[in-house]
């Protein structure tokens, strides 16, 4: 039996031999997550196998004696030859279907008294004809050599004729550089989640061939994306989440003998895209927004969307709907269950919590053992079982961190206890929203990618029969970027903070054959540093500089300043990565400055990070940029290149601001010297293809 690799464990595991099986079983039942060319696998039952079933699946005498010997040589005198083995069998489903008809498995036989699992490859044609791939059986077993320090080995029953397609038979060095090393960290942290394995509730390959399906036909949407958000994040979970839905609904027909395609509302939806992609693959619906997005114009009549905010009253129920839907719903997350519970008794729900609101406010933690977003999710659980819903929960597959859903698609009473269930969901209600600590606050929630997805929930006005400290958000969705600061705000912000940057280097002490960025206080007009301007001011170090500059008004005016130099040999003095942390940047600002920032998304750093001309932001310190350096920094690596026509529109803030001007030439640099050599835009707008929906 020839050993292809070995990795030792960490010295003074005390996982194991458990770790190594819990490992093991990541491997056999989500081998997706490290071969990212499956989507998953089916497995059947396990049971007990000896000798002679052995004999039976293989039906080669000749490979019956060479598996065998393979699976139990080494065998120590404890563990008797004919002691059974635990056999399973599983079916590869790739993502991309490249097999056709034929389907490719596995035979895993467990050997619990050895410690190792022996995968037998075999592919089934569209008859059931079946056929063994000899050469690709291989075993990983966990040895002790001796009483502490254990390893994991990788054997292979015959290397030569080892084939490998990158799906299901992975290339024989991949097993070792890859997998080997992966098994081991699990095996050591022996760590189980808190959430459910993906797609339990669904048949993964029915999902596959439905998610590939459904990304081929949508996919051109992320080229004529209108919204600022990012396409590829939104148009892909948007698609899985239909593909869920989909899936999930065709075997609800199934299950309950229907054939009419489910009716739904989607709560809440933001782009519009879900309903959208439902009601093109045949299911009658609407979707209702607080806020029209540009996007739905592209949509055409067929996709029913309505602006309208919805407060959970009885003026907004839906008899004669099948399912409600809440993805990302925000602040209506907690009211879906109790909506779909009041609507009618068969009115069902599937709701992906994200942002954690209560009934009227910001929810308020209450376990500290859980996390909170584990913590929030027992919260929407909980609301469905007092409403008188099984509860269902499931993981997604979608390019986000909050992608546990849950499902109420049947009742836990009598349609004949409908009162009483009634009164416990008022209770219920009633004493979320008047107990003590809760603070009940307008809902302002921005537009962060992977929490809110762009989706904002719909709601109406306070005071709610259901809810009387339910607090909507405001149609008009506000700009929380900075963007909308008084623009004498944030110059006034960026000319204190180049100030304090670039006095850090004035009276260092240090030479330094760099003539640029030396330092001094940044003046609005521009001109060469003199020796006798006037009010003339010297600094000989940090301290004493940032005293006058603290003393300064925030905002400084044509003339009002001007730096001494004190000698030539100190003009040639260049700190490249002087910085300051955003907390002494922070320091530099007044009161009111910081009253109006706090009140922005990311506040100071946004305003910083805006302003990408002069500063870069990294690692939580800010630095001048130096538009010399080519090599790109970490917090730039995902900012698009300048486009062609976006050239000198604006004027360069270096050549205006900073006392040497700036370091490129005119030619050379992306922003304009002067007046004369702004350029008007000739960015070409998007065009947006209505044919591609």
């Amino acid at each position: 039996m020839p050993k292809l690799f070995d990795i030792k464990f960490p010295g003074g595991c005390k996982s194991l031999p458990d770790g190594f099986w819990s490992a093991v079983d990541v491997w056999i039942k989500k081998p997706h997550v490290v071969n990212k060319r499956l989507c998953g696998v089916k497995e059947t039952d396990s049971k007990d196998a000896d000798q002679d079933d052995l004999r039976l699946l293989l039906h080669d005498p000749e490979l019956f004696t060479d598996v065998l010997l393979f699976m139990i040589s080494g065998a120590s005198p404890a563990h008797e030859p004919d002691k059974p083995w635990s056999s399973s069998v599983r079916t590869f489903i790739p993502k991309v279907n490249c097999y056709g008809t034929n389907l490719h498995k596995e035979i895993i036989l467990k050997d619990f008294g050895r410690h190792r699992v022996t995968f037998i490859p075999f592919e089934e044609d569209a008859e059931g004809k079946v056929s063994l791939r000899k050469g690709n059986i291989y075993q990983i077993q966990l040895c002790n050599q001796d009483c502490e320090e254990w390893s994991l080995e990788l054997c292979a029953l015959s290397v030569d004729s080892w084939f490998s397609d990158g799906v299901a038979y992975p290339k024989l060095p991949w097993l070792s550089s890859d997998l080997l090393p992966k098994l081991v960290r699990w095996a050591t942290e022996c760590r189980s989640s808190e959430f459910r394995n993906t797609l339990s509730l669904l048949p993964v390959e029915k999902y596959s061939l439905m998610y590939q399906q459904l990304k081929d036909k949508y996919k051109a949407m992320v080229k004529v994306w209108p919204e600022v958000t990012d396409p590829e994040k939104f148009v892909y979970e948007d698609v899985a989440i239909a593909t869920y839905l989909l899936v999930l609904w065709a075997e609800e027909r199934a299950e309950k003998g229907l054939t009419a395609r489910q009716s739904f509302v989607d709560l809440g939806c933001g782009n519009g895209l879900l309903v959208h992609i439902l009601t093109n693959e045949g299911h009658p619906g609407r979707g209702i927004d607080v806020r029209r997005r540009k996007i739905w114009d592209m949509y055409g009549p067929q996709t029913l969307l309505e602006e309208k905010a919805i407060t959970p009253s009885e003026s907004f129920l839906f008899p004669g709907t099948d399912w409600l839907i809440g993805n990302h719903s925000d602040e209506l997350t907690p009211w879906i269950p109790v909506i779909a519970a009041r609507s009618s008794y068969s009115c069902r729900y599937f709701v992906l919590p994200c942002c954690f609101f209560d009934f009227c406010g910001k929810y308020q933690r209450r376990q500290c053992k859980k996390s909170q977003y584990k913590e929030y999710i027992d919260f929407i659980a909980e609301v469905s079982q007092v409403c008188g819903f099984n509860t269902d929960e499931d993981c997604l597959r979608i390019p986000s961190t909050k992608r546990v859903c849950l499902l109420g698609k049947s009742r836990n009473y009598q349609l004949s206890d409908e009162p009483e269930v009634e009164q416990q969901r008022a209770h219920y209600i009633h004493s979320r929203c008047t107990a003590p600590g809760v603070t009940v606050q307008r809902s302002d929630v921005s537009n962060d990618e992977d929490c809110c997805n762009g989706n904002g929930s719909c709601n109406g006005t306070p005071g709610s029969s259901w809810g009387a400290g339910f607090q909507p958000r405001d149609r008009v969705e506000t700009v929380r970027n900075c963007a909308a600061l008084p623009r004498d705000v944030v110059d006034g912000v960026v000319l204190r903070v180049a100030n304090a940057l670039l006095g850090m280097t004035v009276g260092d002490g240090e030479g330094s054959c760099h003539d640029w960025n030396q330092g001094g206080v940044t003046t609005t007009n521009h001109q060469p540093p003199t020796s006798s301007v006037t009010p003339t001011l010297r600094m000989s170090s940090f301290s004493t500089f940032m005293n006058l500059l603290c003393g300064l008004p925030l905002f400084l005016l044509p003339g009002q300043l001007r730096v001494h130099y004190p000698s030539s040999a100190h003009q040639d003095k260049y700190h490249p990565e002087s910085s300051l942390s955003v907390s002494e940047v922070a320091g530099l600002l007044g009161q009111e400055t910081l009253r109006l920032l706090k009140k922005e998304c990311g506040g100071l750093q946004t305003l910083l990070r805006n302003n990408h001309q002069v500063f870069r932001v990294e690692g939580g310190r800010v630095y001048i940029r130096d538009w010399r350096e080519r090599k790109p920094f970490r917090a730039d690596a995902k900012r698009k290149p300048v486009a062609p026509g976006a050239l000198k529109t604006r004027l360069c803030w270096f050549h205006a601001q900073h006392p040497q001007g700036c370091p490129l030439q005119a030619e050379n640099c992306a922003f304009a010297h002067g007046a004369d050599d702004l350029r008007p835009s000739t960015r070409p707008l998007k065009k947006i293809k209505n044919d591609a929906f």
